[in-house]
């Protein structure tokens, strides 16, 4: 029996272990607000992220100025990712985003090659093919008249091929979402879309399911 012990403990350990070994393999995650939002925005989220086991020091959140055009903040998207791999000596982060915080994003995932320095990317009801919703800020932002369905901006988005890479992409949207309509519009060709509960499009930010389904997507 003696010769057996080594080979049980060494089991146990391995079980035991498991749950740390998978906690440190996880990328940083990049949270990216939306229009007139800030990095505050992410705080409710950020904090059910560290309650479940995420390392504080590799959750990040992004401040830009919402008027700018999503091509200009791509940019800052990738000034950020890199600082952040270098920090942290990692690959690849996942990112999370709100609204047009995903249409900047996937700028740069697919005309700044950020489709190799990213894993996983989450849009949080984002106005993947643009809106409806005729919004107050057309006649004054750059990034607002880049949502209007139909724009150029969201015509070269969204030509040939929308998820480009190896990323894992998600959508998440809600029929009870007044902003983003239709609520399809936030779907995207090769990405998994889920549809919540009744979540307007701010409440996606501190929703707690919400932020359940995407820790899960993560892990």
């Amino acid at each position: 029996m003696r010769f057996f012990l080594p080979l049980v403990i060494a089991a146990l350990v391995s079980t035991v272990l498991a749950p740390t070994a998978h906690a440190q393999e996880r990328d940083p995650v990049l949270f990216v607000h939306g229009y007139g939002g800030s990095a505050d925005n992410w705080e409710t989220m950020i904090d059910d992220f560290t309650d479940d086991g995420w390392n504080r020091d590799e959750l990040y959140a992004l401040d830009y100025d919402s008027d700018a055009s999503n091509v200009e903040t791509a940019e800052l998207i990738a000034q950020e990712v890199s600082r952040i791999l270098d920090e942290t000596g990692h690959d690849q982060v996942d990112m999370v985003t709100h609204s047009m915080g995903g249409l900047s994003s996937r700028w740069y995932l697919k005309f700044l090659d950020g489709h190799r320095n990213v894993d996983d990317w989450i849009s949080l009801a984002g106005p993947n093919q643009g809106s409806t919703v005729e919004l107050p800020c057309v006649n004054t932002s750059p990034s607002c008249q880049e949502v209007v369905v139909g724009s150029s901006f969201l015509q070269r988005l969204n030509t040939a091929d929308p998820t480009p890479g190896d990323v894992t992409y998600t959508t998440f949207r809600s029929l009870c979402d007044l902003v983003v309509r239709p609520s399809t519009n936030v779907t995207l060709p090769g990405a998994d879309d889920h549809r919540v509960g009744c979540v307007g499009h701010v409440s996606f930010l501190r929703d707690a399911g919400v932020s359940q389904d995407v820790r899960d997507t993560l892990s």
